[in-house]
């Protein structure tokens, strides 16, 4: 029997099962359901959100959300990745020395927004305890970027003779991140200023063999 000789019930059914091209997805609207995430998980916590919250925020269908994100950890981990990525796309400073450029990605914080980061950090916190198997994505999504500009700082430091490649920079690029993270989801206290210098001149520059402070930013040492 030709395709011409089906009858019409089987060719229903062939319509039916064939794959077909769908449109692609409209991904225009994901800033504002991901702004929309973080304002509701920063309200009412893990437990407390639902995608449907989410939707009605953002002015959206539910299914649209499910499409996308198919788990409401994965809506979270996507908005939190997003909310801290206006701070890794920022052009790299490039101040001379070392001290300079990490102190340079300190960003400032309102009173406001490091409350509300302190919130969702805690809502972050509670869902890995809950769903543990997504501690290498959320470390990939939180972590490593900003591991990632540590590491090309401390290469341009190399580069210029202000440190040796001999130390440990793979760790001491993650140390920032990883105690930021803990400060946050475990300690619940706010990542300020005097916090993170206290980790550049307390912990990463010593192990570099640099000094701390403003002996710092006199420029490269000397080989």
């Amino acid at each position: 029997m030709t395709q011409l000789d089906l009858p019409a019930e089987a060719e229903a059914a062939e319509a039916t099962t064939a794959p077909r091209l769908g449109r692609k997805r409209d991904h225009s609207r994901d800033p504002e359901i991901l702004d929309a995430a973080i304002e509701v998980l920063a309200e009412t916590g893990y437990e407390g959100m639902t995608v449907e919250m989410v939707a009605a925020r953002a002015k959206a269908g539910k299914a649209t959300l499910y499409r996308r994100w198919p788990s409401k950890a994965e809506l979270v981990l996507d908005a939190v990745a997003c909310m801290k990525r206006g701070d890794v796309e920022a052009p790299l400073p490039d101040t001379g020395t070392l001290r300079g450029d990490l102190v340079a990605l300190i960003k400032p914080r309102s009173i406001a927004e490091a409350e509300k980061k302190l919130q969702i950090m805690a809502g972050l916190a509670s869902m890995l305890s809950r769903s543990p198997e997504l501690a290498d994505t959320a470390y990939a999504t939180l972590v490593e970027p900003r591991a990632n500009l540590n590491r090309m700082l401390f290469q341009r430091a190399v580069d210029r003779g202000e440190i040796t490649g001999e130390h440990d920079l793979e760790t001491l690029a993650v140390v920032s991140a990883a105690m930021a993270s803990y400060r946050l989801m475990l300690l619940r206290k706010p990542v300020d200023r005097e916090f993170l210098l206290s980790i550049i001149d307390g912990v990463i520059l010593p192990a570099l063999g640099l000094p701390a402070g403003e002996a710092a930013t006199d420029g490269p040492t000397q080989g």
